[in-house]
């Protein structure tokens, strides 16, 4: 950890105490005072707001730009493409083109984006999800200007041909082999979308299919390359130390001349649809150590004014040492190795997952009832003030921190533009953040857990093969 954020972190507990409202009480201890500061009624921590700037140019180019102090920026591009988009029968397209987007084009080698990044200090990396694919690197503030032009570059001029087709198809199946089939829990984890959504191409995990990808032809994945791979399909965000005027100048040198094309983009229209039953699934896989039980509900999108309750839930379900399920199932009850929650929410549509690992001594099925125990009760039994404030005092510690760095800044405005769809919710999620109840969080267990509609995915090793008889020769 840095020296800077080291102060940074002393500064913002002592404002967040200083707004609190409570007085240190003379002669208290220090757990007696943490206990009156929490069952108190805390004020809100006034969070001054990111003040971007956000235009578009002509040829549709979102560009969103943010200066901070500092001697680095961060350069994110990020595309509204994600797994959703995967022609039918090809799943793996957009997270393919993650990996090629790093091969040569028209006018750089292959690895030289590495080199105009790491080899000045920098770094570069990518991801792939439902809505988007981002690519985001950060560099010495001196080197803007080349990054710019790489991005700009291949955004333009990628090389689309059967070799970088080849090579990286062949990273893509063996990251499916590591993280998928290779990982014990990985084809439970796996089968999270497909089982929980029922029409939305949100089914289709972003990985891929092994079978799919070897199906796919150089034709196909040029295609999807020129559907969204456009400038009217990114959003360009540049966070950190920058002239804003010299920035613009060389955004519109080097983006504002690629063409815009003149075909629609395509866009999902399926929607997904309200769950009407609940449903059973069993599963068995190759070396399971021990069973494991994963419960799937709807949830919100995004965009939804519940999002921050759903992320106070699972604060409260699955976060940390403390948290309610590891608390209950791992250390009291010692029925599971581990148990989690995630609000998995997307543009389009949004999962809520609980799972459980089982200790040793469980099937699948007995962990069932011991989850939705901890569920039940954290909808309809008291939440103590104190746990509430921890919880909402850990997620925006940690979101403050994050916005420390041009790369963390980057991030948010991200998400906020591509996954919330309005770039302006980085102002507002952190006070919606602080102003959850713990009513909050019970309405929407209640409403989207308890009365909602469930789908039980019980998870086991399959049978080992029987072994042949050795006789005597």
């Amino acid at each position: 950890m840095s020296g800077a954020r080291r102060r940074f972190l002393s500064l913002g507990l002592g404002l967040s105490l200083g707004t609190a409202g409570p007085t240190l009480l003379a002669g208290a201890s220090p757990a007696v005072w943490a206990q009156t500061a929490a069952e108190s009624a805390v004020a809100p921590l006034k969070i001054a707001p990111l003040a971007f700037e956000r235009r578009i140019l002509t040829n549709g180019l979102e560009l969103i730009a943010l200066p901070q102090a500092g001697a680095t920026v961060s350069v994110q591009v990020w595309y509204r493409v994600g797994g959703k988009d995967d022609p039918a029968g090809r799943s793996g397209f957009a997270h393919l083109f993650e990996h090629m987007m790093f091969k040569r084009t028209r006018y750089m080698a292959n690895e030289q984006f590495d080199r105009m990044t790491e080899d000045v200090g920098g770094n570069n990396n990518a991801f792939t999800a439902d809505d988007m694919t981002a690519y985001h690197s950060v560099v010495p503030a001196n080197h803007l200007e080349p990054l710019l032009w790489a991005e700009a570059e291949r955004m333009s001029n990628l090389t689309v041909d059967q070799a970088n087709f080849d090579s990286e198809r062949a990273v893509v199946k063996e990251e499916f082999r590591q993280r998928v089939l290779a990982e014990p829990y990985g084809r439970l984890f796996h089968a999270v979308p497909r089982l929980g959504y029922q029409l939305h191409p949100y089914r289709r995990p972003v990985i891929g299919s092994i079978e799919e990808l070897d199906a796919a032809t150089l034709q196909d994945v040029s295609a999807f390359h020129a559907q969204y791979y456009r400038p009217d399909n990114a959003v360009l965000i540049v966070t950190g130390a920058f002239d804003p005027v010299q920035l613009n100048r060389w955004v519109n040198h080097y983006f504002g001349s690629i063409r815009q094309p003149a075909s629609a983009i395509p866009r999902v229209q399926q929607s997904e649809p309200r769950r009407a039953r609940d449903e059973l699934h069993q599963l068995k896989a190759p070396n399971v150590p021990l069973p494991a039980a994963l419960l799937i509900w709807q949830g919100p999108k995004a965009s939804s004014a519940d999002a921050p309750v759903w992320q106070v839930a699972q604060g409260l379900l699955a976060m940390g040492e403390s948290s309610r399920l590891n608390e209950s199932l791992v250390y009291r009850q010692q029925l599971a190795q581990s148990a989690g929650f995630e609000a998995q929410l997307n543009a389009d549509a949004g999962l809520l997952v609980a799972h459980a690992i089982a200790s040793g001594k469980q099937s699948a099925a007995e962990l069932v009832a011991p989850l939705m125990r901890e569920l039940q009760k954290l909808a309809e039994e008291p939440i103590a003030a104190a746990e509430l404030e921890k919880v909402k005092a850990q997620l925006l510690t940690a979101a403050l921190i994050r916005r420390q760095t041009p790369l963390g800044l980057g991030e948010v405005l991200g998400e906020a533009a591509l996954l919330r769809g309005d770039v302006q919710w980085v102002n507002r999620e952190l006070n919606d953040l602080q102003a959850v109840s713990a009513a909050d969080v019970q309405g929407v267990l209640k409403r989207d857990v308890l009365r909602g509609a469930r789908v039980t995915v019980l998870y086991e090793a399959e049978a080992a093969p029987a072994r042949k008889k050795v006789g005597k020769p």
